[in-house]
């Protein structure tokens, strides 16, 4: 495996001084990202299916063991309050338990078992979007976990650092990043775990943005929770449908903080007018706006 590779340029790498050392592990991140280019289209073909099933009520389940894992949760807890993305669509599948998130579980990635009940206790169906992340794409709790999702009609998609990884070959959408060997060997939360974050960033907003839930690169779907959040919706309403403040914020107080249907308050529809033409919509604002436009 490549990500396990010794390397011998970083042989006498404890003896050189903190700042070569430091460029060392910063050109490594570098490669790291360029190594996700050659991904692009595999990472689209994913996204474009994904979407289609989560259309239809189906969730993100995350798999992984250790660092994968744990890089599997910062993506999918990211989602609700940048998208409002549902809680109840998203699924976290770690080996060892959720007290893997916080310490390392010794011998848990190579439970095929575990790996198996997850999905069978998840009931993950087809509708559901199951992604496996694995730097060596040999983790057993990964692949088992992949296998018995497909069994079960749901979207595979596989994530590993390792060419010929069997990871690859077990699921319907296999993503590499061949980030080769790291600067301290076998040390993968380092250029894969780069990699990996990089990915799941990609695919998870591209997703998001098929889905809907981005208007002219603004995160229209946003959970305004604090008064950063409600200040910044009152901005986008502003951006979007080009009126005064005092219009955005009464426009986002009569939708009770739903981005969307202020903007179309904003814009002079009334508030069941505006939450009609989203739901015709599916939630689209392009779509909802359009629709507004014909009838004005």
């Amino acid at each position: 495996m490549a990500t396990e590779h010794f390397s011998t340029r970083f042989l006498d790498l404890d003896t050189w001084t903190s700042l070569d050392v430091l460029s060392a592990f910063y050109e490594g991140q570098l490669s790291a990202v360029a190594a996700v280019r050659s991904s692009l289209p595999a990472i689209a073909a994913a996204a474009e299916e994904a979407t289609i099933r989560l259309r239809r009520g189906g969730r993100l389940v995350y798999v992984g063991a250790g660092t994968s894992g744990r890089i599997g949760v910062q993506d999918g807890t990211e989602l609700p309050p940048t998208f409002n993305w549902p809680d109840d669509k998203l699924v976290y599948l770690i080996a060892g338990g959720d007290r893997a998130i916080m310490r390392a579980v010794e011998n848990a990635e190579d439970s095929v078992e575990d790996g198996i009940a997850g999905i069978r206790g998840n009931d993950v169906g087809p509708d559901d979007v199951v992604i496996g992340v694995a730097a060596s794409g040999q983790t057993p709790f990964t692949i088992a976990a992949l296998k018995e999702a497909a069994s079960r009609g749901a979207q595979t998609i596989g994530i590993s650092n390792n060419a010929d990884a069997p990871l690859l070959d077990v699921c319907s959408h296999p993503i590499l990043a061949d980030t080769g060997e790291e600067v301290i060997a076998g040390s993968t939360r380092m250029k894969a775990g780069t990699a990996q974050k990089v990915i799941l960033n990609l695919l998870s907003s591209l997703i998001m943005v098929r889905m809907g839930r981005v208007y002219r690169g603004l995160m229209v779907n946003m959970r305004a929770t604090n008064a950063k959040l409600r200040r910044r919706s009152e901005i986008m309403v502003r951006q979007i449908t080009d009126c005064d403040e005092a219009t955005a914020a009464d426009a986002i107080l009569q939708a009770g903080g739903d981005l969307k249907t202020a903007v179309l308050i904003a814009m002079g529809a009334e508030a069941q007018e505006a939450q009609e033409a989203l739901a015709r919509s599916g939630g689209n604002l392009r779509k909802a706006l359009a629709d507004f436009s014909k009838k004005t």
